[in-house]
């Protein structure tokens, strides 16, 4: 399996503080890769500095290296906007643009500069059917996104990136507000999704991890602590720390 993320000594400063220590990672293509430990371990915010989400919060420096096929995504040459139509994200909290459920999927691609119609309806059909949603909503496209169910709504957002077709979807979280029915059919999405996006996800849920993703980090105060095949990091840690946290003695 080839790897098409590429972290070597990644440092992260929030102001003084170290967020991130000494972090290199790859990441596979195509396949699920799980980031798991406690809260505050720096699991988000390593996710955020594959689409330099961070670059947003004030005071944050970077040092170490991100390469995506090849390329520093952190070189002054990388046009952040070209970089995030290529690196999707699903957030925790479902957040539908209070738009039609057509204009969410939509938004992207005009945004891109698609303005044919036709070209529109057919992304906004794709874009849906691969999120599992196109039966549900086939008849309602000019309705209110904010009106679907929460697991609908998140479905909507993982359409929506998908929509400008990227390469890598990045997912933070993206179940932990759903009931279990639709934190389901997520997990099962992503299983399809995988086929044909590198996805990326934060999950307080060892149990999701170990379901769905094919490779495992564990996280610890801002360090990798360990980064293996998941059946093999579950069944066999290396580590006393990861041991301790998936057998539930701390976290």
């Amino acid at each position: 399996m080839e790897d098409l993320i590429d972290i070597k000594k990644l440092n992260l400063y929030y102001g003084s503080f170290h967020a991130l220590k000494d972090v290199s990672l790859a990441i596979p293509e195509k396949a699920i890769t799980a980031f798991i430990g406690p809260s505050g371990c720096g699991k988000s915010t390593l996710l955020r500095t594959l689409n330099r989400m961070n670059d947003m919060i004030g005071g944050t420096r970077i040092e170490g290296q991100i390469r995506i096929d090849g390329k520093d995504i952190y070189s002054s040459e990388v046009e952040v906007e070209a970089l995030r139509r290529r690196v999707g994200m699903v957030f925790q909290q479902p957040n539908p643009f209070p738009k039609s459920i057509y204009d969410n999927v939509a938004y992207g691609p005009r945004l891109h500069g698609t303005s044919s119609k036709k070209e529109l309806d057919e992304i906004v059909e794709a874009s849906l059917r691969s999120s599992a949603l196109w039966d549900e909503v086939k008849d309602k496209l000019k309705t209110s996104a904010l009106g679907l169910s929460g697991g609908q709504q998140q479905r909507l957002c993982i359409a929506r990136a998908i929509a400008v077709n990227p390469d890598i979807l990045l997912m933070d979280e993206a179940t932990s507000a759903l009931d279990p029915i639709s934190t389901l059919k997520i997990e099962e999405l992503a299983q399809e999704l995988k086929d044909k996006y590198t996805i990326v996800m934060v999950t307080h849920n060892m149990h999701q991890a170990a379901r769905v993703s094919y490779q495992t980090a564990f996280f610890l105060n801002g360090e990798v602590v360990e980064c293996t095949q998941t059946e093999e990091l579950f069944s066999n840690p290396t580590d006393q720390r990861t041991e301790d946290y998936i057998s539930g003695r701390f976290g």
